[in-house]
């Protein structure tokens, strides 16, 4: 089975879209497992029905002293990769945000970027609007302004009340919240998606084309005929659950260095780990793409043939 984000919740009430989302990870194939559910009140309901279901469970007071710090230490401590805002009643300070940055989600009552904050439910009728609906966004410091992963519409139906139109937005929220997160934590442990942002950038570089090194999906630098592998691709081989990139570092003592400082991320895999070849993981939500491509490129200068490493080099000098 593919390896499931660690996705921690936050709450502030009754957590019903918390308990979407962990029914929702009950299924087999859900690429998240939900770790933790904390917040900022101690005594939400929602943290009863999270033991219940046998999530761990941390209960924070949002008004005490050193509440964020203490809130990013738990997270970390439970192993939470994601975030997912599930009814977090609290704006979250910018250097929290800083230490999650990219890392944390949220559903909100309306179609974004229409009527941010609160009472949406309230506008949404004062304007006369026949369509309102429900949206799932990254956050970031501007409020109910991240990038956007999908939405739902919802119908404005006559004679709707502010509490009939958040029902019916609601039980919509509930159907989306799960199926986007799903799709959106899906992709980092999709072979094709990972096998497409490898591939982007390795063929920027010069001189490089796709080949396959064993029915693997890898890239070469130099002629079709002399040319180097210098990246593969490494899907779940020889029955290991990750998905990784091979590429080539500096010999066996540089390897062995970087696996023991950091054995989540480093790799050595079997055949190829004797020429030099170390496993770089790619399947997770965190993976930095800059040093991704950084080691291509180092990969890319080890491979070349001299006169293309030389010249690139010197252009990128110059």
């Amino acid at each position: 089975m593919p390896r499931r984000t660690r996705l921690a919740i936050l709450i502030s009430g009754r957590g019903s879209n918390m308990a979407a989302l962990i029914y929702a990870a009950k299924a087999e194939d859900c690429p998240y497992e939900p770790v933790l559910v904390s917040g900022n009140k101690p005594d939400a309901p929602g943290l009863d029905l999270a033991e219940a279901e046998g999530v761990a469970v941390e209960r924070l007071d949002g008004k005490a002293t050193g509440f964020w710090e203490t809130l990013h230490e738990k997270l970390k401590a439970h192993g939470a990769e994601m975030i997912a805002l599930a009814g977090f009643m609290r704006i979250i300070p910018r250097d929290f945000l800083e230490k999650w940055d990219g890392k944390i989600v949220n559903i909100h009552p309306s179609l974004l970027p229409k009527h941010k904050g609160i009472g949406v439910h309230e506008a949404v009728l004062e304007a006369g609007e026949k369509v309102t609906g429900a949206s799932v966004h990254k956050v970031i410091p501007k409020l109910d302004s991240g990038n956007i992963l999908g939405q739902v519409e919802v119908a404005v139906m006559p004679g709707d009340t502010v509490e009939t139109l958040a029902d019916r937005v609601l039980i919509a929220e509930h159907q989306l919240y799960p199926k986007v997160l799903s799709d959106y934590l899906g992709r980092f442990s999709d072979p094709e998606w990972l096998t497409e942002q490898v591939a982007q950038r390795a063929l920027a570089l010069p001189e490089t084309l796709a080949k396959t090194s064993h029915g693997s999906p890898a890239w070469r630098v130099g002629s079709k005929s002399s040319g180097k592998f210098f990246a593969i691709m490494w899907i779940r081989h020889h029955g290991e659950d990750h998905v990784g990139l091979l590429v080539k570092c500096a010999g066996q003592d540089e390897m062995a260095g970087l696996i023991e400082a950091d054995p989540d991320l480093y790799f050595r895999p079997q055949y190829y780990g004797p020429s030099n070849w170390i496993g770089i993981r790619i399947d997770r939500p965190d993976t930095d793409w800059e040093h991704i491509e950084s080691w291509l490129y180092r990969s890319w200068v080890e491979c070349a043939p001299a006169r293309v490493a030389k010249l690139h080099k010197a252009a990128a000098e110059f």
